[in-house]
């Protein structure tokens, strides 16, 4: 909770914290439906869609929506998908699931794969066409109110203090923004949605995240074939490790490559960034990467949770929208058409309030309004296959998953009710001692790769002198508790080399280089003492990624 104070205050009608697909379908529903109003949209990165990063196959039912003339306006989108195919990996073998097999939950007629990247920027251009005013390079970093109380917008984030806090030559005050409605659409685990959820409440089931971890390579012509996805279950990942990798073969020989890891796995010497290095060298990977160069890399968490982690979406004073509130369809791998679409129910919950003269209080249709555009269908009738996962591990997860969705889909009602997520992901690591030590192989640079270098690829641009964003509660944990407990995890969940385990006169130290930091948010989630608090850095901070 905080106050202005003595800084510079703003005022708006309706702010919205994030500019990634949910909250910018929220400002161009707003501007389309009242133009009259107000709207201001702030986002943390240099520039929109530097820190977006998403598979990514598209539904476009959220476009249709909130623009159905997308497409002759000119969206950013590359190929219809041709063919999309779901695989089992063994380590030597390819088995392929037949398209009939495949429930209906599981596939998305007319869809597109996307940059996701280049489609917010886009959208960027829609809203300000407009009239929403857009600030980039700005990092919300708390709330105006809050603590059970309405929250009445935010407050930016410092420029200019050194490593101390101390303000340098240059030095800005970050200002309050005051709304009278303020939606929260930072994506998976914002700090901000975390602090409220937490103030009001709002928890139902604990979220589940996985790791998405992403690479963007340019192949040879005669292996592309622009509009064909692949999904894979199985290697590199053991049967109780959930998660899975893609193939999208997206345009001008683009191949987008990468692996989901679920954030429950239990080993904590497994290292999921090392495991998809691992998932490349599977033949039926590997022989399309053979000769291609690596363009981009980056790492983002997800939400997985489903229906039964949904928050409470409304708080007095805004909303929480997108993948702050967690629309991920997991099995479909799917979350940018429910962002849009929860975009656009809450806008129009916000608008009505607005135009009866109402500001700072609960709106309490909004949740009915942002589930009833689609979301809930599409959730209810999946709710299920990620506990199964969990439950049953990847084989026999998988197949009760799919006999669960076409039972759904035959019946129209699920036979096992709602399974329940019992405990957060931090909470199913075991001891060290407790699991098979995990090794992985020196990566050859041509196919598998180290951090640094592929780090390098995300353009991260960090000014080292700055407070570190990665905050300890106690800093004697890592070394007193998590070392000789769990092996302390941090430098092997983490896929950007921010945290190093190392000596110092004979002595274990844990070491934080937070200038690596790509914001993927895993150490927030993961760290099994729930000692690790991510905030936002400098505004323009952290990773600048091109065509992700």
């Amino acid at each position: 909770m905080a106050e202005a104070g003595t800084r510079e205050t703003l005022s708006t009608d309706v702010l919205i914290v994030g500019a990634g697909p949910s909250g910018l379908a929220a400002a161009i529903r707003l501007k389309q439906r009242h133009p009259e109003l107000a709207v201001t949209v702030v986002e943390k990165s240099a520039e929109l869609g530097g820190h977006i990063l998403s598979g990514a196959v598209m539904d476009p039912r959220g476009l249709d929506a909130l623009i159905p003339d997308w497409r002759l306006k000119g969206a950013p989108v590359g190929p219809d998908v041709t063919r999309d195919t779901y695989h089992l990996l063994t380590e030597t073998a390819d088995f392929a699931f037949p398209h009939w097999l495949m429930p209906p939950q599981l596939k998305t007629p007319g869809a597109v794969i996307v940059s996701l990247g280049n489609l917010v920027r886009w959208l960027g251009e829609q809203a300000a066409e407009l009239g929403v005013d857009i600030f980039p390079m700005t990092a919300a970093v708390d709330v105006l109110g809050g603590g059970g109380a309405p929250v009445r917008g935010i407050i930016t984030g410092d420029l200019g203090r050194d490593a101390a806090g101390s303000p340098k030559p240059g030095f800005a005050e970050g200002i309050a923004l005051e709304a009278r409605y303020t939606l929260i659409a930072e994506g998976a685990r914002g700090s901000l949605a975390k602090k409220i959820i937490a103030d009001f409440e709002l928890a139902n089931d604990p979220q589940k995240y996985g790791l998405g971890i992403k690479e963007v390579w340019e192949i040879a012509a005669d292996k592309h074939q622009p509009g064909q996805v692949d999904h894979y279950l199985g290697f590199p990942l053991d049967n109780r490790t959930a998660g899975g990798g893609f193939v999208y073969h997206a345009q001008d020989r683009k191949l987008y490559v990468g692996q989901v890891t679920y954030l429950d796995y239990q080993n904590p010497t497994l290292s999921p960034f090392d495991e998809f290095q691992r998932f490349k060298t599977h033949k039926s990977v590997a022989s399309l990467l053979d000769g291609a160069t690596r363009i981009s890399y980056g790492a983002r968490a997800v939400t997985a949770g489903g229906w039964q982690s949904i928050p409470t979406l409304a708080f007095a004073g805004g909303g929480l929208i997108g993948c702050a509130a967690g629309f991920m369809n997991a099995p479909r791998l799917k979350a940018i058409h429910n962002a849009i679409l929860s975009g656009i129910g809450a806008a129009d919950a916000v608008a009505s309030a607005i135009t009866q003269g109402r500001q700072h209080d609960l709106i309490a249709d909004l949740s009915e309004r942002v589930l009833q555009t689609g979301i809930a269908d599409e959730l209810r009738g999946v709710r299920n296959v990620k506990p199964l996962w969990s439950r049953l591990g990847t084989v026999l997860g998988a197949l009760a998953g799919g006999l669960e969705m076409w039972s759904s889909a035959l019946l129209g009602r699920s036979l096992l009710g709602t399974l329940r997520h019992d405990k957060p992901d931090f909470a199913g690591l075991k001891p060290k001692a407790a699991a098979p030590a995990r090794t992985y192989a020196r990566p050859d640079g041509k196919l598998t790769f180290d951090r640094a270098s592929s780090v390098y690829l995300a353009n991260l641009a960090h000014d080292e002198d700055q407070p570190v964003h990665l905050r300890l509660a106690d800093p004697l944990v890592p070394v007193r508790d998590n070392l000789p407990k769990y092996g302390e995890p941090a430098p092997l969940y983490c896929p950007a080399g921010v945290y190093e385990m190392a000596e110092e006169g004979g002595a274990p130290v844990f070491r934080i280089h937070a200038a690596n930091c790509v914001h993927c948010k895993t150490c927030d989630i993961k760290d099994p003492a729930q000692n690790i608090t991510w905030v936002p850095p400098e505004g323009g901070s952290g990773p600048n990624y091109s065509g992700m």
